[in-house]
């Protein structure tokens, strides 16, 4: 039996909401705390560049709407990219991916600061009294604040300090474009384009000049259907591949799945996934129809098998249109940049690919990175150092700099045209110089390109069109950029430091301890000489480590991962529910520093 009185909870006084870019979805008004006393609050620290922040986006969707005169969500982004804190790509990136509640613009991380978040996605809870309640960093959380949402309303409405009605958000007004956002584009074999028209959760087929619509395809309401051209219904599709018998395979991005489509007739059907988002414990391979995915962003025949950038989970999967069958082939769901074979790499959010017939090329956006799969399934990189290391710069390989690339395109000579999305502009590699160039700037989010004879045409995502240019003969000269992230370093002291990831299971739940431990840490270095001690995988999730006093600053990459299940002694089955969070942590080593370095995975931190 389970106690009806309302549990005691740590409470801290919510910080005030800061933002220089100001307020987004509320009809131009401004906002403090005060304004929202007497609602729920949940804060959701974010950044358009993330796609564990866009799931998260995806998990709140039910929650805003069941309780909608009690609960106020607040996108607060936090950019990482320097793209990211222009104002323009935020308010684009709120329509692009449908957000339906007010956003506070914090390019100065001014609130992320006052907030103490060190990951993207974080989730605050504010009750209607403006204390801070509790504290979630990472995807698979919906269920746990919706059990909290539900005491505090039991527990305010019975105190009289919850007030119920409409909340601040305002919907701004639409754009007449034809596209809307479009991701990625594909030259069928008529000399027409099928373009994913993604924010409006379409295909659409272009005519040779790039911009008659000849026909549409899909709903256009956000769904998950097979059907005809009018009955279909698509989740923000990405990716599109021809497959040997003609027809297009579909990445339907946050429907986790994969789609075909007939051009013939129009028909479109499901060839991959189950609607539901991959967690960890789910099967890695199986039946194309049983086996969940996550957030596929791209795909491309290789090798006989439609490769597919698995965004969602750091991973490159596959999936055997002889077998009807799919597969992990690449990656570990570490996120990070990690050369060597398949099983081993690291990838972040691989998002763009091209194949060649001895290379996958892929754009792999987190770390900016060109990389490549062999036909030995070996991971290479060609272009990119790592997560917080970005820019424009042309050159020598080695040195280059790209920024959040979501496109590539293989090019007749050999080389790959990279669509650098936050730099605005079309780049190109040459594995046989190892030379980086800039084919074009002054585009606007290009996050794809097809080569069409001696043209090439780019998607222009935040342009809502595609532009055509001749391949230039000579590069661009462009002024070199280097950027790190805009994020301070965390001062912790050399030698010891105590590694704690709070976790406390939500309210009605316990650890969940019936295959052994319920909890699982892994923790590495960059460099790695970085750690002298405390590096790889353990189940506690606190740690001893060991910092190299000889290492002035580095970065501090820790996973974690708890199962809870819900309380219910008679449920032979209750339900389960996996939290986990990847977390890059800049850190300066400094006398005197913190020998503390407090994570919270859920809960509150109370030391």
């Amino acid at each position: 039996m389970t106690d009806s009185a309302p549990r005691k909870r740590a409470r801290v006084r919510a910080p005030e909401l800061i933002g220089k870019g100001g307020w987004l979805n509320t009809g131009d008004k401004q906002y403090t705390l005060a304004d929202l006393r007497g609602r729920i609050v949940v804060l959701d620290f974010w950044t358009f560049c993330c796609v564990n922040c866009l799931h998260v986006l995806d998990e709140l969707r039910e929650l805003e709407e069941k309780h909608r005169d009690t609960v106020v969500v607040i996108g607060v982004h936090s950019p990482k990219f320097v793209h990211e804190a222009d104002h323009r790509a935020v308010v684009d990136a709120v329509e692009r991916y449908g957000v339906e509640h007010p956003v506070l613009d914090d390019p100065e991380l001014a609130t992320w600061k006052q907030y103490a978040v060190r990951a993207w996605p974080t989730l605050v809870v504010i009750d209607p009294e403006g204390y801070v309640v509790a504290q979630h960093a990472g995807e698979g959380h919906a269920h746990a604040i919706e059990r909290l949402v539900e005491e505090l309303e039991a527990e305010h409405g019975a105190k009289g300090t919850l007030r119920r009605g409409d909340g601040p958000y305002v919907a701004p007004e639409p754009e007449p474009t034809t596209l809307r956002f479009p991701g990625k584009g594909l030259l069928l074999p008529s000399g027409h384009f099928l373009v994913s028209d993604t924010t409006r959760h379409q295909l659409v087929e272009l005519a040779e000049d790039a911009e008659t619509v000849v026909r549409r395809i899909g709903s256009g309401v956000r769904g998950f259907a097979d059907g005809g051209p009018e009955a279909a219904s698509f989740s923000e599709p990405q990716g599109l591949a021809l497959l040997a018998d003609g027809s297009v395979v579909v990445a339907d991005t946050v429907n986790h799945a994969l789609r075909r489509l007939d051009l013939a007739s129009g028909e479109v059907t499901t060839l991959a996934g189950t609607g539901r988002q991959w967690w960890q414990g789910s099967a890695t391979s199986g039946p194309a129809r049983e086996v969940d995915l996550s957030s596929p962003w791209d795909v491309a025949l290789f090798a006989g098998k439609v490769w597919i950038a698995m965004a969602g989970v750091h991973q490159l999967w596959a999936y055997d249109p002889a077998e009807g069958t799919v597969a992990v082939v690449a990656g570990t769901t570490n996120e990070g940049l990690v050369d060597g074979p398949g099983p081993e790499a690291w990838f972040a959010q691989p998002s763009g690919l091209a194949a060649t017939d001895d290379r996958l090329w892929l754009a792999d956006s987190e770390t900016s990175a060109l990389r490549w799969v062999d036909l030995d399934g070996h991971v290479h990189t060609a272009v990119g150092t790592g997560l917080f290391d970005f820019g424009h710069r042309d050159g020598a390989a080695g040195q280059a700099l790209l920024q959040h690339p979501l496109g590539v395109t293989a090019l007749p000579d050999g080389s790959v045209a990279v669509a650098d999305t936050y730099n605005h502009a079309l780049r190109r590699f040459d594995p046989a110089t190892g030379e980086v160039t800039t084919l074009a700037t002054d585009l606007r989010e290009p996050s794809d390109a097809v080569l069409v004879g001696e043209d090439i045409v780019v998607v222009e995502s935040a342009r809502h069109r595609l532009t055509r240019l001749r391949l230039p003969e000579e590069a661009v000269r462009v002024e070199s950029v280097a950027h790190r992230t805009q994020r301070a370093a965390t001062e912790v002291a050399p030698g010891r430091l105590r590694l704690d990831v709070i976790f406390q299971a939500p309210a009605g739940q316990k650890l969940d301890t019936r295959y052994g431990p319920s909890a699982r840490l892994l923790v590495s270095s960059t460099p790695p000489e970085l750690l002298l001690k405390g590096e790889g995988a353990d189940t506690d999730l606190f740690r001893d480590l060991e910092l190299n006093p000889a290492v002035a600053e580095g970065v501090l990459h820790v996973s974690a991962m708890a199962a809870s299940c819900d309380d219910a002694p008679a449920d032979a089955y209750p339900a389960c529910h996996v939290h986990q969070q990847d977390w890059g942590v800049p850190v300066r080593l400094t006398e005197g520093g913190a020998d503390r370095l407090p994570l919270v995975l859920a809960g509150m931190d109370e030391q």
